[in-house]
């Protein structure tokens, strides 16, 4: 089974790939959303292979998402062939907030020969209802986890994630996009100049995590 099986896209790393990182896409849009895309090929000129793909409700051409059972099996069958694809060693998960919060469900089940998650605006509750806290299954989670959060993001600011972060026995950092939103956009800064700062912090803790775990 290929890529193409699994309505997934595959961004081949420049070099010899460091790892391999399958990025979910957010509630609202899919992998061929410019934020998507850019983040993909951001990574593999970083020397990462990437493979995005779409959750079935998606590709269904459906606005609700799955429920979550559905959507991690999904991933996890993405994850299967992406590593058949992939010649890198290491394999990170990760995604675009709903997308990034599946790949915690997956490192909170002990997903196997897993080297680390990024997540990209974790969805900590819905806008305006902090008191819906999606947070029970993160002192779950073994492997090193990064969460890229927006300053102003209304899912969720650094400040409200901090208790739950605090609660995990897991490796984990929080980068900061200083007066960032959900989507990690700045007003007064091009979104690229955001998204390349970004992706540095994000590759080379990935390059930092893959030496970690290296034998």
């Amino acid at each position: 089974m290929g890529l193409a099986d699994v309505g997934a896209i595959g961004y081949v790393a420049e070099g010899s790939p460091a790892a391999l990182l399958v990025l979910a896409h957010g509630a609202g849009a899919g992998q061929q959303h410019p934020f998507m895309t850019s983040v993909a090929k951001g990574f593999a000129t970083r020397g990462i292979d990437v493979v995005t793909f779409d959750f079935p409700y998606m590709r269904a051409r459906k606005k609700v998402p799955d429920r979550a059972p559905v959507l991690e099996q999904a991933f996890s069958e993405v994850i299967g062939v992406a590593r058949t694809w992939s010649g890198a060693r290491r394999l990170f998960i990760g995604g675009k907030s709903m997308g990034g919060r599946m790949a915690t469900h997956l490192g909170a089940a002990r997903l196997e020969g897993l080297s680390g998650i990024v997540v990209f605006g974790y969805p900590l509750h819905p806008p305006g209802k902090p008191d819906q806290l999606r947070v029970s299954h993160l002192p779950s989670i073994a492997a090193p986890v990064l969460i890229v959060q927006g300053e102003r993001d209304a899912f969720g600011t650094p400040l409200e994630l901090k208790p739950a972060l605090d609660s995990m026995t897991a490796p984990v950092e929080l980068h900061v996009v200083q007066g960032g939103d959900h989507s990690l956009a700045v007003s007064g800064r091009r979104r690229e100049i955001v998204l390349d700062d970004v992706l540095d912090v994000a590759a080379g803790w990935m390059r930092k995590s893959a030496d970690r775990k290296s034998p």
